[in-house]
């Protein structure tokens, strides 16, 4: 598992194209996300857990980094083999790098 910053993951994300997961809820998307990001709120992981792929890499995004950071370290413990952790989530992102993104 791994921890990125916003400036990482933008600088990552110009050659790289892994499965972005925002966990947050769905009012939350509502007011802002990442355009090819894929919605799985966090209640909702273990019973979706099968239509994820292990082997993906994959971005856990949410509002702060605290929910992210804990999907990512549930997934790393049952051998998700390429995680990556949103440091200061949507919000970090929002501030630093797409200040088009609602701040809530």
């Amino acid at each position: 598992m791994k921890d990125f910053s916003t400036t990482e993951l933008n600088d990552y994300l110009n050659n790289n194209q892994p499965l972005l997961l925002d966990v947050r809820e769905q009012w939350e998307w509502d007011k802002c996300h990442f355009k090819n990001a894929t919605l799985l709120p966090m209640g909702q992981i273990m019973s979706n857990i099968e239509q994820l792929d292990k082997a993906q890499e994959t971005v856990i995004i949410c509002h702060y980094g605290i929910r992210s950071m804990q999907v990512a370290r549930y997934f790393d413990s049952i051998g998700f083999e390429h995680i990556i952790n949103l440091q200061g989530g949507i919000d970090a992102w929002a501030k630093k790098i797409d200040n088009s993104m609602v701040l809530y």
